[in-house]
This record gives C-alpha cells, sequence and structure tokens, in this order.
C-alpha cells in the first residue's frame, strides 16, 4: 500500500513540476530553458510513475490493496508525459522558423518596437529568401488581405482589429499605414511582436502582417496561427 502511494506521489510530482514550468518562467523565476527542462523531466517522472503502475496493477497483491492510487498514479503521469510529447510532435510537424509574413518578397518592417527588441535573440530583420521558401511550404494559405476600402478606412478597420485581438498597441501611424502591437503567450509568456502594413492597391487597400518572436529558433507553429486570428478577425469586420 505505502509503494502504491509512493508511485502516485511521483506522478503527482511530475504534474507540479508540468504545471510550474510556464508560469515560473512567464513570471521570471527562470529563464525559458529552464522551463523546457522541467517539462522534459515532469515527462521522464510521469512515464516512469506510469509504468511502475502498470507493473504493480499487474501484481495481484499490489492490486488488491493500492488498486486506486496506482490507477491515479498512471492515469497522471501518462497525462503528463502526454503534454510535452505532443508539443513536440507539433513542433516537428511545422518548419524551425520564428518570423512570418503574408508578404515574404517585402515583408513589413519594424519601427517603434525595435528598441524593445533590443535585448531579444531573436533579430527583427528578415530571415530572406530561405525563410521564405520554408514558410511558403509549411503554410500556402497565408497571404495579404484586400479590401474595397480606402487605406484610411482599411487602416482604422486594421487598428480595430488589432485590438480585438487583445494586443498591446506599440504604434500607430496612419500616415504610414504602420501598426505596430506585441502579443504574449498565455503560458510561458513569452512575447511575440507583430507588424501590420496598409497601403493602397487598386482602388482599394492591401492588409499585410508580420509575426516574429523574440525568442527561440522554432515557433511552434504560433505566429502563423496568430495572423491566421488576425486575418479572420479582420474578415470579420469587414
Amino acid at each position: 500500500m505505502r509503494l502504491s502511494r509512493l508511485v502516485l506521489v511521483i506522478a503527482l510530482l511530475a504534474a507540479v513540476l508540468l504545471l510550474i514550468a510556464g508560469p515560473g518562467t512567464r513570471m521570471e523565476v527562470w529563464d525559458f530553458r529552464t522551463g523546457f527542462a522541467l517539462m522534459r523531466w515532469a515527462a521522464y517522472i510521469g512515464l516512469g510513475a506510469a509504468v511502475v503502475a502498470v507493473v504493480l496493477l499487474l501484481v495481484p497483491a499490489y492490486r488488491r490493496a493500492g488498486a486506486l492510487a496506482l490507477a491515479a498514479a498512471l492515469l497522471i503521469g501518462v497525462g503528463v508525459a502526454f503534454v510535452p510529447w505532443n508539443a513536440m510532435r507539433g513542433a516537428k510537424q511545422v518548419p524551425p522558423i520564428h518570423d512570418i509574413s503574408t508578404d515574404t518578397q517585402r515583408p513589413p518592417q519594424f519601427v517603434d518596437i525595435l528598441p524593445l527588441r533590443a535585448d531579444a535573440p531573436n533579430p527583427a530583420t528578415y530571415g530572406g529568401a530561405e525563410i521564405a521558401q520554408q514558410q511558403l511550404a509549411a503554410y500556402p494559405e497565408l497571404g495579404p488581405y484586400t479590401s474595397a476600402l480606402p487605406p484610411a478606412a482599411a487602416f482604422d478597420q486594421a487598428l480595430e482589429a488589432a485590438k480585438k485581438m487583445g494586443w498591446d498597441i506599440v504604434a500607430s501611424d496612419p500616415a504610414s499605414g504602420r501598426i505596430e502591437a506585441s502579443d504574449t503567450t498565455r503560458w510561458f509568456g513569452f512575447t511575440d511582436d507583430v507588424v501590420i502594413r496598409v497601403e493602397a492597391e487598386g482602388d482599394g487597400s492591401r492588409v499585410d502582417v508580420r509575426s516574429v518572436s523574440r525568442v527561440g529558433k522554432s515557433d511552434v507553429g504560433t505566429n502563423a496561427k496568430r495572423i491566421r486570428a488576425y486575418l479572420a478577425a479582420l474578415a470579420r469586420l469587414g
């Protein structure tokens, strides 16, 4: 019975490591590398607890004495291990890039956000043809938003959509058609930056969006998801 409870305690420890990995990073208790390490160790410990729980459940004496604790340890351990595994699986399904733009030939440029990115490991300059090729292969559907509205009206609409996304608006310059904003991920608190460009095209307007992570080689698809969500919000307003 004591062994069954010990296995459950170990599974709960794994769950605690997983739960604090992100918030600790967000609160700057440790950096994101430590947060990722905690997730990795949570997976190892959780999986180990689950394996031991299965083995003990196969032993009649332990099964009779601590079936409930072992079943709980099994479920918790598998659940904890699944989260990092699923994150890694998602990362492998997208290219290891962190700069996504609806215009890869002439991506919108940051201006006012640059001082905020001064200490960021990832540069604000676009990576060029290699990044563009990887993006186009992974996200061929991402493209500019076109509007029948004149640029001034399209700019107001683009700004409203950015506000509806809950982003922190850093700059809004109607004269240049540029909007800059930052968005913070919920769990780890990673800050990504967004720049929106509104310009005339034909009788209407064209809106391009670029989203760039400050840290991390791969964004695990986050920037592309953000752009899709913004374009959808913009379409709803249109």
